[in-house]
């Protein structure tokens, strides 16, 4: 027996574009009874060189239209957009974002207390990662570089790239000074370019992904709740604006992990505005 969606309310989830399938492919697998809502504002990326009010305004309407699909929580699988949030629920839904579970997981994983910090310029200059990052552990030691090229080539698809492995290296290379020990991956399309980043960091410094971060912080909340055993997982994705190639990489993204999409559309969030 085949569920709908409407046997069973689905979790939202949104980014800016591509980058925040990662963070789908997170929580699906970690919960594989439960349905996806994910929404990307691909017609308005990229967020990270946005004012801090402009992104917020575009995560409330984010949240608009994930809350229209009838959701029972909300992902904001966007570090430029959790940077500028802070309410834990949103029109009575709970809300989840991906900076303060990033920074519980990189603590916990850094015996050094050096933690590096990659982001958006927008996530940078919040110092959101900092504040975290020191509420978890004072004497930690924090090194940030924003990447604002990262973005756009992850978007591209052009992963494992020599030229993304010479720019990651450029971006890096005040980190490699600092012996660090952790790096977060601060933006949720960095782990589409894992390797690049690896490479340009060196293989003994552990990297810390947002999407199985906040997956721990949902299991807690969803610990409860309970789904019948005839249920088949069901996502379904819509993009403001969508490309070929958005539309080539999300199913790439989401093949490489066992997953697909039951359904593709263009969001319209003109009401919403």
């Amino acid at each position: 027996m085949k569920s709908s969606q409407a046997d069973s309310q689905a979790i939202g989830v949104f980014d800016s574009g591509i980058g925040g399938v990662t963070v789908l492919c997170a929580l699906a697998k970690k919960f594989p009874q439960e349905n996806f809502v994910y929404l990307g504002d691909t017609a308005r990326l990229p967020y990270g060189t946005k004012s801090g009010a402009t992104i917020r305004k575009y995560t409330e309407q984010n949240l608009k239209f994930l809350k229209t699909k009838g959701v029972k929580a909300l992902v904001i699988a966007c570090n430029s957009a959790s940077a500028q949030w802070s309410e834990t629920e949103f029109e009575g839904t709970p809300v989840f974002t991906v900076i303060a579970p990033a920074a519980r997981a990189a603590v916990t994983a850094s015996t050094d207390k050096k933690i590096g910090v990659l982001g958006t310029r927008a996530t940078i200059k919040s110092k959101a990662y900092e504040l975290a990052l020191q509420k978890n552990d004072p004497l930690t030691q924090v090194f940030t570089q924003a990447c604002p090229l990262l973005v756009p080539l992850a978007e591209e698809g052009w992963i494992d790239d020599p030229v993304t492995n010479l720019i990651a290296y450029r971006y890096l290379q005040p980190l490699l000074g600092k012996d660090i020990d952790t790096l977060i991956l601060g933006c949720t399309h960095y782990p589409i370019l894992r390797s690049s980043i690896q490479k340009a960091i060196g293989a003994h410094v552990t990297l810390i992904d947002c999407g199985q971060a906040v997956a721990e912080d949902l299991a807690q909340a969803l610990k409860n709740d309970k789904i019948g055993s005839n249920f088949e997982q069901r996502i379904d994705f819509y993009c403001t604006d969508i490309s070929d190639s958005f539309n080539s990489l999300a199913k790439s993204l989401l093949q490489r992990e066992g997953l697909e999409f039951q359904n593709f559309e263009v969001a319209d969030l003109q009401d919403l505005r």
